[in-house]
């Protein structure tokens, strides 16, 4: 029988990074990419200076996004809007808004600029 691989991290013993934050980072995310998007996104981070679950942190969250609307986008942001309509109804002052809420928001927006700014070029 083959041998099963784990990661050093979930050996014993080993030392974890400090995390600033507080923040709890157990969930992973993978895809693929070819040799030549690798080597290409390995110098990326490189030239950065950022750990590599950095950069791909940073580079998600805080990067431009095209979006391509269709009627699974609508859905989705009118889902999201709802949701967001329904937390904005049950606050009783701005100081109660939380941080999720405000990226969920921003998010939201940041979409539909995406979608209407795309729309008047094509006009």
């Amino acid at each position: 029988m083959a041998k099963i691989y784990k990661r050093t991290t979930l050996i014993s013993g080993t030392r974890k990074k400090k995390d600033e934050k507080k923040r709890k980072r157990n969930i992973i995310i993978n895809f693929r990419v070819s040799p030549e998007e690798k080597q290409m996104i390995e110098e990326r981070v490189k030239l950065s200076g950022m750990a590599k679950g950095e950069y791909f942190i940073q580079s998600s969250m805080h990067q431009k996004i095209s979006v391509q609307g269709n009627v699974r986008t609508f859905d989705a942001i009118k889902e999201s809007v709802s949701k967001l309509d329904r937390k904005l109804m049950e606050l009783q002052s701005v100081e109660e808004l939380d941080e999720v809420t405000l990226e969920s928001l921003r998010m939201v927006l940041e979409l539909l600029d995406g979608i209407y700014n795309k729309t008047e070029e094509e006009n």
